[in-house]
């Protein structure tokens, strides 16, 4: 995360006193471990939707791993694999089981909770780090129609472009939906493995079935340190790596954070406006790159 943070320019934030403080995030995923240093004290609702049962820990590790993206403290290491936006809180909704699987009709069922209470908890954002290829029909028309009424309902919403690329049109769902901002990884080129083997250009590529260009933007996911769920364990770390599309979102997710915790006013049309005219373009094709990388100082700037 000292990386990610140096690449995006976080510290533009940070030096105007921005550090996502009053909003929250909600973080549709494996669950979280809020007894990690980096997230003590910061999650605020919590619910397994697998179970049907309110709290709930992360038997995946994912989860975690992502709100330390987006979020944490940096407490267990001095600061220095501090995620994007340290003082914004987290909505835990399980919708993932130990194996990092689940159903379009969970997320669903989560988005639609959303819907009717996310903003009792103050969330404007949204991070979804899944996505499939497989939906089909009714189920992938489902999900999508709980994506955008979310989207409707005003909610920013970071959905993954998936580690299907690099074939054309290989975004998967809920990426596929115009309205949320889809996120790929801007350093794909890095060998990083997936299921014991290493991949190259893995981030999923547009356009949609809909012909619609995606992805929205790009961020780093190669090899990002960050949470782990198993730190308590003996002889393990309190952070370890991952790679994907999973990890670009987060860091998206928390850039936006703090964007929206110096100017609260702002739409999530007004948000994704203001990230369309403020990425680094990296001179990639626009169905790899999207509008280019996400970069804070762009993000921040004239905002009123």
């Amino acid at each position: 995360m000292n990386r990610v943070r140096e690449l995006v320019e976080a510290s533009r934030a940070y030096k105007q006193g921005i550090f996502g403080e009053g909003i929250g995030v909600a973080v549709l995923d494996s669950g979280i471990n809020g007894e990690h240093p980096d997230l003590q004290g910061r999650l605020v609702y919590s619910y397994n939707y697998l179970t049907g049962s309110a709290g709930c820990g992360d038997d995946c590790g994912h989860g975690t791993h992502i709100c330390g993206i987006i979020g944490g403290t940096g407490a267990a290491s001095g600061g220095r694999y501090q995620g994007l936006a340290p003082r914004c809180h987290f909505l835990s909704l399980k919708v993932l089981d130990r194996e990092g699987n689940g159903s379009s009709g969970t997320l669903a069922q989560a988005l639609y909770w959303l819907i009717d209470h996310g903003k009792e908890y103050d969330v404007r954002i949204i991070n979804i780090s899944a996505g499939s290829t497989e939906l089909g029909g009714k189920k992938k028309s489902y999900l999508l129609k709980a994506v955008e009424d979310a989207w409707n309902a005003g909610f920013v919403i970071c959905a993954a472009a998936g580690n299907q690329g690099p074939a054309r049109s290989s975004i998967t769902v809920p990426g596929t939906s115009p309205y949320v901002i889809t996120v790929g990884s801007s350093d794909d080129e890095k060998a990083v493995p997936f299921m014991g083997v290493r991949r190259t250009n893995y981030s999923g590529r547009g356009p949609t079935a809909a012909c619609i260009c995606k992805p929205d933007v790009t961020a780093p996911g190669a090899y990002i340190k960050s949470c782990s769920t198993d730190f308590h364990k003996t002889g393990r770390s309190c952070y370890t790596e991952k790679s994907g599309t999973s990890m670009a979102t987060p860091v998206v997710s928390g850039s936006l954070a703090l964007l929206l915790s110096s100017c609260r006013h702002l739409t999530n049309k007004e948000v994704k406006l203001k990230l369309r005219s403020s990425c680094l373009d990296l001179g990639m094709p626009r169905n790899r790159q999207g509008w280019g990388q996400i970069w804070i100082p762009g993000l921040l700037e004239s905002v009123v």
